[in-house]
């Protein structure tokens, strides 16, 4: 039977607040950029890109509105782009689903270039 030492006690504490102090610095790592993400709303936007015309800004709650893309809508030659903000700021579409951009204006860019000239087809949800 091995009793515990002074040696092997103080490792082990050494290691459970190593442990304490990485979970900590982890924790505001995950807590900052969400903070940051949700601090300022995207910046409205109305242009021609590509030949195509796009728009954004925050929705008035049509029906899309306040769902995934948190109160913003995006349009592309009137047509919406279902867009959705991800927890960690990034932004993805039903276009470029697997591509985060950083904001609703250039996942817009994003879907013009996906869609080389085709029409956006209104997303049903039945």
């Amino acid at each position: 039977m091995s009793s515990i030492t002074r040696r092997r006690a103080l490792g082990v504490a050494a290691g459970a607040a190593g442990a304490a102090a990485g979970l900590a610095l982890a924790g505001q790592a995950v807590a900052a950029p969400r903070a940051a993400a949700t601090a300022a709303a995207p910046a409205s936007f109305d242009e021609v890109y590509q030949g195509r015309r796009i728009k954004g800004g925050p929705s008035g709650g049509g029906h899309h509105g306040g769902h995934h893309g948190g109160g913003y809508s995006v349009t592309i030659d009137g047509e919406e782009l279902h867009v959705m903000q991800n927890a960690d700021g990034t932004w993805i579409s039903v276009i470029n689903h697997y591509e985060p951009v950083a904001t609703p204006k250039a996942v817009a860019r994003a879907a013009v270039r996906e869609l080389q000239g085709a029409p956006l087809v209104p997303l049903t949800l039945a």
